[in-house]
C-alpha cells in the first residue's frame, strides 16, 4: 500500500513540475522548475530499478542541462521583458493547443497500441553478456551491442561544442569564454572548491571502474569531473583554458579517436568494425571507457563555459 501511495505522490508531483515548467511566463521561474522535475524523474527511475538512468539523469538531465538553462535565462533577462509583453494572437493560441492536442493523442495511442508481450532483446543481452566480460548489462549494450550509437554520441557532442564555439565573435576566436569567478577569495564557495575536487576526483574514476560491472560509467564519472572542474573556474581558482590551445583541443578528440581506432583495430582482429577479440572485451572496453572519460569531461565543462568572448591578450 505504501508503494502504491508513494507511486501516486511522485506521479502528481512530475505532472505539477512539468506543468510548472510549461506555463511559467517567467524563464527563470520555469527553469526553477525544470530542475526539481529531473531530479524527481531520477527518483522515478529508481522506483523502475533503472539505476544507470537514474544516475544520468541527476547527473546530465538535472545538473548539467539545468546550469545551461540557467546560463540561458541570464542571458536573456534583458530582452524578457519585451517578449513577455507581446501575447501571441488567439487564433495562434489556438493552433498551437490544437497541435499539441493532437501530438498527445498519437503519442497516447501508440502506447496503447503496444502489444501485451511488448518486443525486448533483455533475453538475448542476457545471453550473450558473458562474450563482453562485463557485469552490467547497460555497458555491454553501449559498448559491445550497439557500439556505433555510443561512439557516434560522442562525436556529436564535440560537434555541439564546436557549434557553440562557433557562435564567438570573430576578435575572440581562439580566447577564452567568459565563464567569470562568482565568489570572494575567502568565501564559502572558495573553501568548498578547494575541497570538493579531490574527493570529487576519487568518485568519478571509482564509478567510471565500477561500471564495468554495475551501474555507473563514463558519461556519469565525466559529469561528476566536470561539476568539479566548473566549481574550481567559478571559485576563481582556475581559469577557463583558452579554445585555441592545442593541448586542449587533443584531448577533446582523444577518447573519439581512441574509440574509432578500436573499432578498426576490431576490424583486423575480429572481422568486424568495433568487434573485439575473443576473451578481450572487457581489456578493451575499460580501455574505451577511460579514453573518452576526459574527453566527455573537458566537452560537457566548455559546453557550459559558453563560447570565447575574452580576446586573446597581446
Amino acid at each position: 500500500m505504501m508503494g502504491v501511495l508513494l507511486n501516486v505522490a511522485l506521479v502528481l508531483l512530475f505532472i505539477g513540475l512539468a506543468g510548472w515548467t510549461v506555463f511559467a511566463r517567467d524563464t527563470f521561474a520555469s527553469v526553477a522548475g525544470f530542475i526539481p522535475y529531473g531530479l524527481l524523474l531520477t527518483a522515478v527511475w529508481l522506483r523502475l530499478v533503472a539505476v544507470d538512468v537514474a544516475i544520468t539523469e541527476a547527473a546530465i538531465g538535472a545538473g548539467l542541462t539545468g546550469a545551461l538553462l540557467v546560463g540561458a535565462a541570464a542571458r536573456l533577462r534583458a530582452t524578457e521583458a519585451k517578449v513577455n509583453r507581446a501575447r501571441p494572437g488567439v487564433t495562434t493560441r489556438m493552433l498551437a493547443a490544437i497541435a499539441s492536442i493532437v501530438v498527445a493523442g498519437i503519442v497516447a495511442v501508440c502506447v496503447l497500441l503496444l502489444p501485451d508481450a511488448t518486443p525486448t532483446l533483455a533475453p538475448a543481452v542476457m545471453e550473450n553478456i558473458h562474450t563482453t566480460g562485463v557485469g552490467n548489462p547497460i555497458t555491454a549494450v553501449l559498448l559491445s551491442f550497439r557500439a556505433m550509437d555510443t561512439l557516434l554520441e560522442a562525436i556529436v557532442l564535440a560537434f555541439g561544442l564546436l557549434g557553440v564555439w562557433s557562435l564567438a565573435p570573430d576578435r575572440a576566436w581562439g580566447g577564452r569564454p567568459s565563464l567569470q569567478p562568482i565568489a570572494a577569495p575567502n568565501s564559502i564557495l572558495a573553501h568548498f572548491a578547494r575541497m570538493l575536487p579531490p574527493i570529487g576526483i576519487v568518485i568519478g574514476i571509482y564509478i567510471l571502474w565500477y561500471g564495468a560491472d554495475h551501474p555507473g560509467g563514463k558519461f556519469q564519472g565525466a559529469t561528476i569531473l566536470a561539476a568539479m572542474w566548473l566549481l574550481a573556474m567559478m571559485a576563481g581558482l582556475a581559469d577557463v583554458p583558452r579554445v585555441g590551445r592545442i593541448a586542449l583541443r587533443f584531448w577533446l578528440v582523444a577518447g573519439p579517436l581512441v574509440f574509432i581506432a578500436v573499432g578498426f583495430a576490431g576490424a583486423v582482429l575480429a572481422d568486424a568494425f568495433l568487434a573485439y577479440p575473443e576473451g578481450r572485451a572487457k581489456l578493451w572496453i575499460v580501455a574505451i571507457e577511460f579514453a573518452l572519460m576526459p574527453s566527455l569531461a573537458l566537452t560537457l565543462g566548455l559546453l557550459l563555459a559558453g563560447a570565447p568572448h575574452r580576446a586573446l591578450q597581446k
